[in-house]
């Protein structure tokens, strides 16, 4: 069996990745993986370190900390630019992974359906990272590099996530397709933040999920949503040639073809959705 250890302090956290371990935050994906078998690594559990749970307000947007569990976002109090991502934080699992689950967990695990992962693409999430040589930054869509892979470089931790304020009234919001309501992994999903002012869309991030290797932010659409003012014009905007980045596979959960019709239709749902 291998060594646990437990710090309550980032600086004895990066001490032991002087040697591999395996990072556990809530472990919700880490037991499940090993039922029934012994755990013959070292394990580094970060779930201790107070500085790494938590919401905060900043000048120049919100951090949230690693360790930040799907409930506690559920229940901050946090302005409509969260409401996506509030909206897949209910779709994790049910109500006692939320409540051990983590924010940051569920982007390092790097599964192409992580529910998270395409509403912090729209919030233009940025990663930090720490190790033994200092902290850095990375875009979310540069930490996850392929399916179960990420940026993470020996001896390093994810720490926090940095959400930037939009420069104008911003909303947004997610929706999932899965083989019944709850408890499922997504077939598809769509998360989408606009921001407006004078009643126009002024920006638009847009990205779609489990449709791809890694969830990806659909530029062409976000180009032609710039102007809209209604329910009815954001939708129509929606086309079938915007999609050109997902590459979906065909597997047990639908065939690729399925997946792409069912992209667009959640994605023009999703946009009546969050009009201004």
């Amino acid at each position: 069996m291998g060594a646990y250890l437990r710090p309550r302090h980032l600086e004895d956290a990066l001490a032991a990745l002087g040697r591999p371990h395996t990072v556990l935050a809530g472990g919700t994906d880490f037991y499940p993986a090993r039922v029934g078998q012994p755990v013959t690594e070292d394990v580094l559990d970060i779930g201790g370190i107070a500085s790494l749970r938590g919401i905060v307000a900043t000048e120049s947007g919100w951090r949230l900390g690693a360790t930040t569990t799907w409930s506690d976002l559920i229940e901050a109090e946090l302005p409509p630019l969260f409401d996506g991502l509030k909206q897949a934080a209910r779709e994790v699992g049910g109500r006692q992974i939320q409540n051990v689950g983590t924010v940051a967990g569920n982007f390092c695990n790097a599964s192409p359906a992580a529910d998270g992962v395409p509403c912090l693409l729209t919030l233009d999430a940025e990663i930090e990272i720490a190790g033994q040589q200092g902290h850095r930054s990375l875009p979310l869509s540069r930490f996850i590099v392929g399916a179960r892979r990420t940026a993470l470089m020996p001896g390093e931790l994810v720490v926090a996530i940095h959400v930037p304020r939009p420069q104008h009234e911003a909303r947004s919001g997610f929706l999932k397709l899965g083989a019944r309501r709850y408890l499922v992994i997504s077939i598809a999903m769509a998360a989408a933040t606009l921001e407006y002012a004078g009643g126009a869309v002024t920006r638009a991030r847009i990205a779609v999920g489990a449709c791809s290797a890694v969830a990806q932010r659909l530029p062409l659409l976000e180009a032609a949503l710039r102007g809209a003012t209604d329910a009815s014009s954001l939708a129509d905007r929606a086309h079938p040639a915007h999609l050109a980045p997902l590459s979906p596979i065909d597997d047990v959960r639908g065939s690729g073809a399925y997946r792409i019709d069912a992209a667009m239709t959640l994605l023009r749902r999703l946009l009546r959705s969050v009009a201004p």
